[in-house]
């Protein structure tokens, strides 16, 4: 446990109510439910019972929850800054390195500096852990505290691609109704039955364009069953793929002159399981960038910045697709 951390003079937090005093504690897995608990009170949506246990057993990185978590004086969670580690491939080079993760502050205790300090704590422990580099994508909101705050590097947005389907979304509203989501689970499982691979993901379509990228290898799949995801295959194209309200584009491994047809029987099956549109998101200058922005308007999406800690790859070498976020 950090000592008591007494709240700077005249700060108040949104509902006027002055915080004494908070104390930090560095995650662990029984403090895996108080962030559980935090997740609801900030974003409002609830996540599988054992979501958090999965997404933080990362032991075959040989280090694990690397985060601290703040309490207030009734000992409930107000604030967590975290990191999930992984590796980072370039050419015949492996480094530990980590994704910025989960990272939220109470309503009622923002604007106190929290988050910055639980950051401050969670760099110092992946150095003494060995990761030489934290990645993060975050979104318009969050850009300046990484940026200015936190002393974080941009190099590049990641471009998104948003496909029309061409039907209204029938899964969004069906899902919504108790006695027929299970039936329609079931009939999206027999419909994508004839199109799945027994894979829990894809290699890395970075590595092929000569970037860096994380290391998809056995031990990073197993882990990465955190999400439902699916593997694919339309020809000979193989796609990691995941269903929620649209059909997400994890990764893909599929040669120019099959994409066109290979996304026109995308379309078919997105039609097929009631989901109106399918989006894709990745890093510029990589074949796949290349093949959508040909083809489909691009629209931003997440900022991709870096806190080097000792790494000696370039970090505009570093290339991601949305089968790398922690949210696929």
């Amino acid at each position: 446990m950090i000592p008591l951390v007494n709240n700077p003079p005249g700060a108040v937090n949104d509902s006027s109510i002055r915080i004494k005093s908070y104390h930090i504690e560095r995650l662990n897995k029984c403090k895996l439910a108080d962030l559980d608990k935090l997740h609801k009170v900030v974003y409002r949506k609830p996540h599988p019972a054992d979501y958090f246990v999965k997404k933080y057993n990362t032991a075959y990185t040989g280090t694990e929850y690397l985060g601290y978590v703040a309490y207030n004086e009734n000992n409930e969670p107000i604030a967590y800054y975290g990191v999930v580690p992984c590796f980072i491939r370039y050419r015949d080079q492996l480094i530990l390195a980590a994704q910025s993760v989960d990272n939220m502050t109470h309503p009622k205790y923002r604007f106190k500096g929290l988050l910055v300090q639980l950051a401050t704590l969670t760099y110092d422990l992946c150095a003494e852990e060995g990761i030489s580099l934290i990645f993060g994508f975050p979104n318009q909101n969050s850009l300046h505290t990484y940026l200015v705050k936190l002393k974080w590097q941009m190099t590049e947005s990641v471009d998104c691609y948003v496909i029309d389907a061409g039907i209204l979304p029938a899964e969004k509203w069906l899902k919504k109704i108790p006695y027929i989501k299970n039936l329609y689970k079931q009939y999206q499982q027999r419909v994508l039955k004839k199109y799945l691979l027994p894979r829990k993901g894809i290699e890395n379509s970075v590595f092929k364009d000569g970037f860096a990228g994380i290391n998809r290898n056995a031990h990073y799949l197993n882990y990465k069953t955190y999400h439902e995801t699916y593997v694919i295959k339309i020809g000979r194209a193989v796609l990691w793929i995941k269903l929620r309200n649209n059909l997400i584009i994890g990764d893909m491994d599929c040669l120019s002159e099959d994409f066109d047809e290979v996304m026109h029987q995308l379309k078919r099956l997105a039609l097929m399981l009631g989901l109106k549109e399918i989006h894709f998101h990745t890093c510029h200058q990589t074949r796949l960038s290349t093949m959508f922005s040909e083809r489909f308007e691009m629209v931003p999406s997440y900022y991709l910045v870096f806190k080097d800690l000792g790494c000696h790859i370039p970090l505009d070498k570093i290339k991601f697709t949305f089968a790398d976020v922690d949210l696929f």
